[in-house]
């Protein structure tokens, strides 16, 4: 996927300024798509010059003068032409299962400390997702097109913080046990 995908995803479901996207980006998108805010306003550029987006000047109050950006036929075309075509599944590539399985040869302790950091980091996540599901989603039963989309974004979301605190916490649970019996242990 592209920066472009998820702008036009973005702005297919509402207009927005540079600075509106980058706001949508730290609190969704930003959750599965990251991008620099110099990334977003150098990528508009780009759509606007290849007819996907168009702006308009929006004049404020004692504020500079703001872009607001929609997406064009062109735009649309190609953003159904992307969500079309065959996806290759996403590998797994993440740094930490590499540490994981050679912890053995490095600094196990600083890992340990790291995994209960990062456990940290996705119990918060898992707590805000829920929060947004309950607050956004209160009847997901009743949901349809654009927001059953959303909502079942979310959902993927939700399980895949729970899968990193129970395998996170499968590992430093077996980490921090007393090691099992080899049955050589001299009595005394």
């Amino acid at each position: 996927m592209a920066l472009e995908h998820a702008i036009l995803v973005s702005l297919s479901e509402r207009a927005a300024s540079g600075s509106d996207l980058v706001r949508r980006f730290d609190a969704s998108i930003g959750f599965f798509w990251s991008a620099t805010h110099q990334q977003i306003y150098r990528v508009l550029g780009r759509m606007e010059g290849d007819g996907w987006i168009s702006s308009a000047s929006i004049a404020q109050a004692d504020r500079p003068t703001k872009k607001l950006y929609a997406v064009t036929d062109a735009g649309r075309a190609e953003l159904a032409r992307w969500i079309g075509e065959p996806t290759t599944p996403d590998a797994m590539r993440s740094s930490v299962s590499v540490k994981m399985r050679g912890a053995s040869y490095g600094d196990r302790a600083a890992l340990l400390d790291d995994l209960r950091r990062q456990l940290d980091e996705h119990t918060k996540r898992l707590s805000l997702y829920e929060f947004l599901a309950t607050r956004d989603f209160p009847d997901p039963d009743a949901l349809a097109d654009a927001d059953l989309d959303i909502y079942l974004v979310l959902r993927g979301g939700l399980l895949m913080e729970e899968f990193w605190i129970r395998w996170l916490t499968e590992y430093l649970d077996a980490h921090t046990r007393p090691a099992p019996s080899t049955g050589k242990e001299t009595l005394r």
